[in-house]
Parts: structure tokens; C-alpha cells; sequence
């Protein structure tokens, strides 16, 4: 079992005649990933690694039955890109692009509002059941196929969490980076109600850092309709108030959206908080008894 992506998901990747976009449709199709088709356009009628080509995602969605959407597009085109992925009926869009106008990005999350399509990202590295489908850039061999469910703000620590829990035999079901904008469009709660109604889905490790107030949501929706064990780690307990660390949404404005209150939300709901990343492991296994 797995949340959003398994091995019939079939893929478009907006921007694929791009270096980004070339390189990693051959990486997610060598992984197993269903890549049907690429839009660039202008460039239709091509071919990328024997991946077909098209001007427009609804001639991909059309021809192809593309269902989901992966974008390697630059910034300034790329909430158009979200908004056509959207139009051409794909039901959901992985964003890797980062440097999108956050204003964009409040436009781009009223439209999605008024239909089922589901958007990750953006600035994320993406979404992978393991042994069945990546969209997006995680190094694939890192995962393996189990029963622990990861969600997370940040791509280098998806990994080295991942990694770890890989090495000591355990796991994963889906792992998503839900990306580290200020406005991101799949959230904690979103994965969190997922992975709950998942049969497959044991544990589910929470990623957070500062900035926002998502890991608090997170804390509240787990205390009332979470049944499933939950550990989790937030990065930036040392940050220094009003400034950026790293991506744009990670950082303490108003004296709000520090470590300290989201580990203490967390803790308040009954999550255990790891000190460090190497001690999720620890965490997960003694969840898993």
C-alpha cells in the first residue's frame, strides 16, 4: 500500500527538454516510475531518452492518461505551469521549482482551492513509494519498501532519516517532502490524515524546523483523530530570531514559529521529539513494539 504515487501513477514532466528535467524523467523512468510523457512548448513531436514530447500537458493527459504531474520549470513560469497541469485534469502536481513569489503562490493556492487537484511543493524534492514510483529528485536507492510513513519540511534531512531507518532494516511506505516555502500546498495534516487510513502505514515520522505554524496543526490534528504512532524531530532549535535559515518559510518572525513551541506542541500531544536526527530510529523502534 502506499499514499499518492504507486506503480500506476503515470507521469508527465513539465520542462523536460531543460537540464533538470531530462536528467531526473531518465532517473525517476530507471527507477521504475512510469514517465509517459514530457511537455515543452514548442518542442513537441520530440523525444528525451524515448520519452515523447508535447506542447501542452492536456495533449500529454489526452494521449498518454497521464495522471500526475512533475515540474522542473523555471520560476517565472512555473505557477503558470501549475495552474495548466490543473486545467489539463491531472490530479496531482509535485513542484521542485523554488523562488516562486510567494503573492504567486497565494493566487496559485485560491485556484487549487475550488478543485480535487493536490499540489506538492512547492521548492520540494518530492514524493516516493519505494519500489514502486518517485516523482521528483530523492535518490532513489536510499529507500526501501516498509511500513513507516515520513513527511517533512526539509530534503537533506528526508535523507539522512531515511537513510538511517534504511540501514537499520525499517522501511518506508511513502516519504514526502512537503517542501520549504512560506506557502506550500500538502501539509502535515494532509499526509498525516493519509498515512492514518493507510493499512500499510505503521508509524509516521514527522520532520518540521522553524517557521510557520505547521507542525503545531500537525500536533492538534494527531491529539484528536491520529490512532497511529507518531515521532518527530525539529531542526533549528539554536536559530536566531528574524533570520532566514536556509529556505524561506524556516524562520522566527514575531517571536512565533520557534523550536521550542512547536516541540513543546508536539510533546503536549503525546509525540516523542528526537534531540537529534540520528535518534528517530530509536524513536520509530520503540513505536513499532
Amino acid at each position: 500500500m502506499s499514499i499518492l504515487v504507486d506503480n500506476q501513477t503515470r507521469v508527465v514532466v513539465q520542462g523536460i527538454t531543460g537540464r533538470d528535467g531530462a536528467f531526473h524523467a531518465q532517473q525517476m523512468a530507471q527507477y521504475g516510475t512510469k514517465v509517459v510523457a514530457g511537455v515543452t512548448p514548442g518542442k513537441g513531436g520530440q523525444e528525451v531518452a524515448g520519452i515523447p514530447v508535447y506542447n501542452t500537458v492536456w495533449q500529454a493527459a489526452e494521449e498518454e492518461k497521464a495522471n500526475t504531474s512533475v515540474l522542473y520549470v523555471p520560476s517565472a513560469f512555473a505557477s503558470d505551469a501549475i495552474y495548466e497541469a490543473v486545467d489539463a485534469g491531472i490530479q496531482l502536481v509535485v513542484c521542485i521549482t523554488e523562488g516562486i513569489p510567494t503573492l504567486e503562490m497565494v493566487k496559485v493556492m485560491q485556484y487549487l482551492s475550488a478543485g480535487q487537484a493536490r499540489l506538492i511543493g512547492p521548492n520540494c524534492p518530492g514524493i516516493i513509494t519505494p519500489g514502486q514510483a518517485k516523482v521528483g529528485i530523492m535518490p532513489g536507492h536510499i529507500f526501501q519498501p516498509g511500513r513507516v510513513g515520513v513527511l517533512s519540511r526539509s530534503g537533506t534531512l528526508t535523507y539522512e532519516v531515511v537513510y538511517q531507518l534504511t540501514q537499520a532494516g525499517i522501511g518506508q511506505s511513502t516519504s514526502i517532502g512537503l517542501g520549504g516555502d512560506p506557502i506550500i500546498g500538502f501539509r502535515f495534516v494532509d499526509g498525516l490524515e493519509l498515512f492514518e487510513a493507510d493499512p500499510e502505514t505503521d508509524v509516521v515520522v514527522l520532520i518540521g524546523e522553524i517557521g510557520g505554524t505547521d507542525e503545531e496543526e500537525a500536533a492538534d490534528y494527531v491529539s484528536q483523530h491520529v490512532s497511529k504512532p507518531v515521532v518527530a524531530f525539529i531542526a533549528g532549535l539554536t536559530a536566531p530570531p528574524g533570520k532566514r535559515m536556509g529556505h524561506a518559510g524556516a524562520i522566527i518572525s514575531g517571536g512565533s514559529g520557534t523550536a521550542e513551541e512547536k516541540i513543546e506542541a508536539l510533546e503536549a500531544a503525546g509525540i516523542p521529539v528526537a534531540s537529534k536526527p540520528a535518534d528517530i530510529v530509536g524513536l520509530v523502534k520503540k513505536a513499532m513494539e
